[in-house]
């Protein structure tokens, strides 16, 4: 007899307790993950937009950073930079 997952029971309070805690720390971590891949879709849109050429290397550095802070400084930052090597200096 195969048992679903998705349709499983926890008996246990315990189980039923942490079953529910990892799917809202799940559920968390995907939406900060949506909302870094929103900044740096935007960051490389706003870039596009005012004609600066992005390279591969900087276009993977964009996509790969998850820190919010981050995304957020360079997005506002990607409004005023002549070259996308301006985005990554420090302010």
């Amino acid at each position: 007899m195969s048992i679903s997952v998705e349709n499983y029971q926890w008996e246990s309070e315990f189980a039923r307790r942490h079953q529910a805690i990892g799917h809202a720390e799940g559920k968390a971590q995907g939406v900060a993950e949506g909302k870094a891949e929103g900044e740096a879709s935007a960051i490389l849109t706003v870039l596009a937009a005012r004609g600066i050429e992005v390279d591969g290397a900087a276009r993977e550095r964009i996509r790969a950073c998850a820190d919010l802070e981050r995304l957020s400084d360079w997005l506002i930052r990607a409004v005023t930079v002549a070259a996308v090597a301006e985005l990554f200096d420090s302010p």
